[in-house]
């Protein structure tokens, strides 16, 4: 029991530090209105198991400390990434293990993060309206997540399946 919570904390603090590196050393694209957060892309770890939810949560939180916006990017881009996860494990279990899910799935990340990143830019800065703040956010999770999420992700799926369960 103990092995496998060592285990657990382990692969949870690496998928974390993961994302959050991913983050940092791409934070000049990372950040704003129109992002394209590269560690993005780990979001579909959850597609082939739910595992990987909690480290992909706290890589959120601990990546938007960083974030220009404060700590109100880390509550909203934190939420926005938990219900895309949620998202991300339903239509798996629904649609179960195929290309056409997968593609789906990788619109919970869209969707979430336009809406709520979107809400958030919109009510700080007040330059443009929800819909063209919704939009860009959601330019750049397509162009990460769906486009090349899902690319990379069809290519090593054999690969990332190979992980020790926790």
């Amino acid at each position: 029991m103990e092995k496998n919570r060592a285990k657990f904390v382990t692969q949870t603090a690496i998928v974390a530090a993961l994302y959050t590196a991913l983050t940092l050393v791409f934070s000049f694209m990372s950040y704003g209105a129109v992002q394209f957060r590269v560690a993005e892309i780990l979001v579909l770890l959850v597609f082939i198991d739910k595992k990987y939810f909690l480290g992909l949560v706290l890589g959120c939180a601990i990546s938007n400390a960083f974030s220009p916006l404060g700590m109100i990017d880390v509550v909203v881009g934190t939420l926005a990434t938990s219900i895309a996860l949620l998202f991300i494990i339903f239509i798996k279990k629904i649609m179960k293990d195929n290309k056409k899910s997968l593609i789906i799935a990788s619109l919970g990340p869209v969707i979430s993060n336009a809406v709520f990143v979107g809400i958030e830019l919109t009510v700080l800065f007040k330059e443009l309206p929800f819909i063209v703040n919704a939009a860009y956010v959601a330019l750049g999770e397509f162009v990460v997540v769906t486009v090349a999420g899902v690319f990379i992700f069809l290519k090593f799926k054999n690969l990332l399946e190979k992980i020790p369960s926790m």
